[in-house]
């Protein structure tokens, strides 16, 4: 068994070791005691790797003691599934955990689903990716339970490590290893939630330490050269890394620079530049409007800037393109009255064009009743430019407004010209 990882070997037998995830499986919820009572749901687990999907689902097979047979569904066949089916037929009931269940084929889901649906098989999914999007509805409709597992805190991953250094059967107890308190909470908060992680780390220093005199002494710099080797958790294309993407917007959006800027670099660690410059460009856009007029061009020449550079360099223009909207003025007011006038055009309110917008640059017009228009630049108006008074929406639409401003930075000097110019409408 020592051959194996230590994150393989410290996985929990019973639902009881499970560190974290109390709102899921703590002992006042549901699950825990629907298990403890021998009842075992079908099920979907969501969550980031390293959270312990895999474990928990081990750990129910112990605690129930049900026959267990664990799968991946990139690599599973028909043959394997009917494995499965075979296996439920001799012991009346088992459990399949099936990994990555969300890339489960069509094939696996007609000879499985009847039998999950019968009660013969429990499953037990596993997904990284959101499965009210990517798990089909099939399974998602037998699976009674979709729970979300949360990163570990902290804390819930040094009581793993703990654990790790003192069992000494599948642990290194048995191995006198000197580590400081300090050192263990360093490998614990490196892990970023992630319990995987955080064992692997914690057995690669053990095995890159040096021993004295039989006991295995931990030292700083041993620790901080693996710790700058673990990678950023998330994919550039899972719904972590669309989560952080939203952090981002919603951060901006609340004026939070600091939390911005954490999520900008988490996902610039992901290497996913064309991505990320095209949710600034638009939140220029979408946050920051007609408040601040000049940040659209700004942040797009901050985005330029950073393609021609390239990473790492082209954090710097990012960065500061961040902290430019984070502090701007905001206003979604002209996006919000184009979706209004949108929904206008697909609830049916429609009507016709005044005939004295429509085109006449073609003979005959005129005899259509085509015509009329007042060209605005020759009635001059104040510092304004040119306007004139005259029915531009269709008639059954005149006095809608899609358009409502806010006194926020320059859209404060648009909004006033803007209700000025409905104050001349009245007026006519």
């Amino acid at each position: 068994m020592q051959n194996e990882p230590l994150a393989y070997r410290m996985r929990p037998q019973t639902i009881d070791e499970i560190a974290g995830q109390q709102h899921v499986i703590g002992k006042d919820t549901a699950l825990y005691k629907m298990i403890m009572n021998g009842h075992v749901p079908s099920m979907l687990l969501y969550g980031d790797p390293g959270v312990g999907k895999t474990s928990l689902a081990f750990a129910i097979a112990g605690t129930t003691k049900l026959p267990f047979i664990a799968l991946n569904a990139t690599k599973a066949g028909k043959k394997d599934v009917e494995d499965v089916v075979a296996d439920a037929r001799i012991s009346g009931k088992v459990i399949l955990f099936l990994d990555e269940i969300h890339r489960f084929n069509k094939l696996q889901q007609d000879t499985l689903l009847p039998h999950v649906e019968n009660g013969s098989i429990i499953l037990i999914g596993a997904t990284t990716e959101n499965p009210f999007h990517d798990v089909n509805p099939a399974i998602r409709s037998r699976c009674g339970e979709i729970k979300q597992l949360k990163r570990l805190t902290t804390e819930d991953v040094d009581v793993l490590l703990k654990r790790a250094l003192e069992d000494p059967d599948k642990g290194l107890g048995k191995t006198p290893i000197k580590i400081t308190d300090d050192q263990r909470l360093k490998i614990a908060d490196a892990s970023n939630g992630d319990a995987r992680k955080a064992l692997t780390l914690l057995e690669s220093t053990v095995f890159a330490s040096f021993e004295e005199n039989g006991v295995t002494v931990v030292e700083n710099g041993t620790l901080d050269s693996l710790i700058d080797r673990v990678g950023v958790f998330g994919d550039k294309k899972g719904s972590h890394f669309y989560n952080l993407l939203s952090a981002l917007q919603k951060s901006v959006r609340g004026s939070d620079t600091d939390a911005a800027l954490y999520y900008l670099a988490h996902l610039l660690e992901n290497g996913d530049l064309v991505a990320v410059s095209r949710r600034l460009l638009v939140m220029s856009y979408e946050d920051i409007g007609l408040a601040n007029p000049a940040a659209g061009p700004q942040v797009l020449a901050a985005i330029q800037s950073a393609e021609r550079l390239g990473l790492p360099e082209a954090r710097i223009p990012l960065a500061n393109a961040v902290v430019l909207m984070c502090l701007s003025e905001k206003s979604n007011s002209a996006y919000v009255a184009l979706d209004k006038a949108i929904s206008s055009i697909h609830s049916g309110k429609t009507g016709e064009i005044p005939s004295h917008l429509k085109d006449t640059h073609y003979s005959g017009a005129k005899e259509l009743g085509h015509g009329g228009y007042v060209y605005p630049h020759d009635h001059k108006i104040g510092t304004f430019g040119g306007w004139v008074n005259q029915t531009y929406l269709p008639d059954n639409l005149i006095g809608t407004r899609f358009y409502d401003p806010i006194d926020a930075g320059e859209e404060k000097r648009l909004s006033a010209i803007y209700n000025k110019l409905e104050k001349f409408k009245k007026e006519k």
